[in-house]
This record gives structure tokens, sequence and C-alpha cells, in this order.
């Protein structure tokens, strides 16, 4: 896919987007604010700060730039988010990399002139991708895995190509430096993901850590939603309206003997709580609580695990290798669709009497997928603790 851009701005775009690859870092312990780190090591782009913050950051003079090419390797399951973002001129012309729909988006402000450029291979399958950057002629290329991955053409030599030569170039990761506002395409800037074996130029410049303390990223993962056990995601159960008739159905797959916890529970507010899943790897067993009803499963017997509700009827369904195993309870005047209408639903933790997001007895666990009304759940787009992880988990 080729983008052409007209405005004369080629200097300072080769410049920004070429030179701003310069990060990485090194350990990823404990740190202490304003650490400084470099280098080439592995780094988790999706932890817990505001979201449009960056990660880490560095300053360094256009005058100390002489390579025009650069490649790390990125690896995530998530569909979006901020790779790196580059600018000079305190941000009057900046560069952002990232992800958009799991391909690559590159998006810059030139001179007052917007450009934005989607396009490339699919990302986000939780493989690691080499990509490079690099310059030819009058286009910047984003090449992916050997091969070319998104091309943005430029005009000819422009004034601003001596003049962006002087000044200093700020480069950031996981976040970028300017109102968000100004990008033309808008995003979620937070990922699930991590950058690894960076070559960034001729840059040898610290970078400054913006966190209290790096995350570490995992050597192997799976795709899921992953709950460490100190939070949960909440969503008003008014998003998944019930179409007439239908009910309501939720499935989850994992490994549910690796789970410890409040897997979902619903509850209105001023009520008594509707329904709790339980999952408690001390006895392996799964625990189905829907007012004065109650169904226990052996938790090594099944991977998926579908609940359907009707106005009369409760339905759960255990899908094993083999073979299925379907329970049935006949539930009169449960009220389930009214609370549906007007109440939360939680997954990772049991909902607080009140409307605030107070919980407790969190999940520690992967859940492989959950979907609502036939709806696969992304949890960025919901009020969640931010040490849950949505869309990988370690394998």
């Amino acid at each position: 896919m080729a983008v052409f851009w007209k405005p004369m701005a080629a200097g300072l775009l080769l410049t920004v987007s070429l030179t701003l690859l310069g990060w990485g870092v090194e350990a990823q312990g404990g740190t202490q604010a304003k650490k400084v780190v470099s280098g080439e090591a592995t780094v988790y782009l999706g932890q817990d700060r505001d979201i449009w913050r960056p990660i880490i950051h560095t300053t360094s003079n256009l005058s100390d730039i002489s390579s025009i090419k650069s490649t790390f390797q990125l690896r995530t399951f998530d569909p979006e988010g901020a790779i790196f973002y580059g600018d000079t001129k305190n941000g009057d012309d900046w560069f952002v990399l990232g992800l958009k729909d799991g391909l690559p988006l590159m998006q810059f402000s030139i001179g007052g002139n917007h450009v934005s450029a989607e396009g490339g291979p699919q990302l986000n399958d939780g493989k690691w991708h080499k990509l490079e950057v690099s310059n030819q002629k009058n286009f910047v290329i984003l090449d992916v895995d050997g091969s070319k991955g998104l091309v943005v053409g430029m005009g000819g030599p422009s004034k601003q190509t001596e003049e962006v030569q002087t000044g200093e170039l700020r480069l950031a990761l996981g976040g970028i430096l300017i109102d968000k506002e100004k990008m033309m395409i808008q995003f979620d800037p937070k990922m699930d993901g991590c950058v690894r074996e960076g070559s960034w130029l001729n840059l040898r410049a610290p970078w400054e850590v913006e966190v209290e303390e790096l995350w570490p990223c995992y050597q192997d993962i799976i795709p899921g939603s992953f709950f460490p056990g100190t939070g949960f995601a909440v969503f008003n159960t008014s998003v998944f309206p019930v179409e007439g008739g239908k009910g309501v159905k939720i499935e989850f797959r994992g490994n549910f003997t690796m789970m410890h916890g409040t897997i979902l529970s619903i509850r209105a507010p001023g009520q008594e709580m509707m329904l709790t899943l339980m999952a408690d790897n001390n006895t392996q067993e799964v625990t189905l609580t829907f007012g004065s009803e109650k169904i226990s499963m052996k938790s090594d017997n099944f991977k998926k695990l579908v609940i359907t509700f009707e106005e009369e009827m409760l339905q759960v369904l255990q899908v094993r290798a083999k073979f299925q195993d379907l329970q049935i309870k006949s539930v009169r005047n449960s009220g389930f669709l009214t609370t549906w209408r007007n109440g939360r639903i939680a997954f990772g933790g049991l909902l607080g009497e009140g409307e605030d997001n107070v919980g407790s007895q969190f999940l520690t666990g992967c859940l492989e997928m959950i979907q609502v009304m036939g709806r696969d759940l992304d949890l960025d787009f919901t009020v969640k603790h931010p040490s849950i992880v949505s869309h990988s988990c370690p394998a």
C-alpha cells in the first residue's frame, strides 16, 4: 500500500520518522523515579499509568542523527495502541506509530500539514514480528518481516530539510507528548504488547523511565484476559440489550483448574446478588449460584462453559473434550431480565452493594474467551482495574 503526500516536508518527516526509533530498556525489576535505562532489552507497553503518558522518553540533538534505519520486534494480541512517538519544535511537528484494527498506523504533522497512513499485514497474532523503518529516496518505508508493509510517499527536498538539522528531537515509547486531539485518527493508546531487540540508529542517549516500575514481558503468551487477583472489570448490563425472546447467553473458555476466585457476578444497585460464578482451585470446583439455585461442577471436566438465561429457565452447558453436559433449571419469577436491564455485570470479582466499583474475592487466572450475546468482550472498553491484562495471558 502506498500513500502519497504532496506537501514539501520530506526532511523533517525523514528525521522524525526514522530517528524516533532510538529507544530501549535494559532493567525490568524495581525502579526508582526517573531511572535511566537504555539499550536493546524487552519492554512491556501496557503497564499501569495514565493511558496517554509515555513509559520512557528521551531528548537528543538533531545534529547527532546520522543513520536512517531502525529495527525492532513487536509482539501483541492487542489490535490497537501506541508504539512510539517523536517530535521536533517542542511538539509542533510530530510523528506517531501505532496499531489500529491490528494494522500499522502512521500519523504525522509537519509544518501544519497532516497525513495518516494505515495498512500492511495484521500484526496482532501473538507472534514476534520484525519491523524496519527506513528511507528510500522520497519514501518512508515500513518493512514487516522482510516484506514491504506500509509506504508513505513524500515530496521532494524542502527548505525544512536544512532547518530540522538543528534543535532537539523528543522520543517517547508507549504514549505521546502532545494533545491527543491533534491526531487525525483517534485510538486507544494503551497496548498490551512487547517490543525487543531494538537497533535504533546511532543514538546512545539514556531514556528516562516515567513509571515507578517496569513490568516484565512473559516469555510465552496465549490470547485471553489475565486477572492477577487484584481487581475486576465492570460493565453496565444495558450495553448488552436483550432481543425479544432470546434471553441472555454468556460464554467462557479457559483452564478452570487454574482459576481461583469470582469469574462472574451480576447485581442491580440496591438489590441482592442475582448471580455468581466462582472457581476454587483447592476443591477443583466451579460453582454457579443463581438465587436459591446452586450448581457445582468439577473444573477438570470441561474447558468451555455456556450459561443461558431466559425468563423462567437457566441452562448451564459444559463443553468437554469428547462430549457435552447440559443442566437445565426451572426458575420462576426470578426477575432476571429486570435486573439485566438495570444492573451491572462484573468479570473477575464480586460486586459490592453500591454503585461504586468496590469489589471482593477477585479472580486469579486466565479467561481465554469471554462472550456476551455472541460478542467477544474487549475489557479495554470498560471500567477495569489497571492490573488486568486485556488481550494476553502467560502461557
